[in-house]
């Protein structure tokens, strides 16, 4: 089941990525909760693009589909409502071409309509980026749940207090995490000498 799910009721869409895609996520969200998804897919899953051929089992990977402009009506199979599916093409850093196949309920959204709504899900992604990387979120040695409570608040409110001195020092926060990490060394060396014998 999508995790946090019920901390999203008041959004109009679901956002995820192609690791929460799956029918029963989608079903879930469609008939359950009742709102709009938005969901990445991975290559291999199978569509048809007509009820009949939906109901002959004739399904095809999305990554073998001849792709229009703008997005199609379809199936996937596991699921008894109809789908829109648009393909995002993007290019990487290193100059090459990516894909990226997108899928949702809502059949009146335009393809640019659905990689702008998409698009809102990235911001989510820097966030988490930011907490398991500057403050170590993951890499926490607590054991009890009181102990592993605090330092998930404490990596929380340590990320907002970089992204804020970071803002005021018009500094990205890994430069001023990469500052305050050579100043505590250069202050635990300075105390090292201090105390360390003649």
């Amino acid at each position: 089941m999508i995790p946090a799910c019920k901390t999203q009721l008041k959004w109009k869409y679901l956002l995820a990525d192609s690791w929460f895609s799956s029918a029963d996520n989608m079903k879930y969200t469609h008939e359950k909760i009742k709102k709009y998804f938005l969901l990445a897919l991975k290559s291999n899953r199978l569509v048809a693009f007509s009820k009949e051929d939906k109901l002959q089992g004739r399904f095809i990977r999305v990554d073998s589909i001849d792709w229009s402009e703008e997005p199609q009506l379809g199936w996937i199979k596991g699921l008894e409502f109809p789908i829109q599916l648009s393909r995002q093409v993007f290019k990487n850093k290193d100059g090459s071409v990516g894909n990226l196949y997108l899928v949702t309920n809502d059949l009146d959204l335009s393809k640019t309509a659905i990689e702008t709504i998409y698009k809102k899900r990235w911001k989510v992604e820097v966030f988490h980026k930011s907490i398991k990387s500057k403050t170590s979120l993951a890499k926490s040695p607590a054991k009890t749940l009181r102990t592993q409570s605090n330092h998930i608040f404490m990596s929380l409110f340590a990320t907002a207090r970089l992204e804020m001195l970071s803002v005021s020092r018009k500094l990205s926060a890994f430069t001023l995490k990469q500052k305050l990490y050579i100043k505590a060394i250069r202050g635990a060396y300075d105390e090292l000498q201090r105390i360390k014998p003649a």
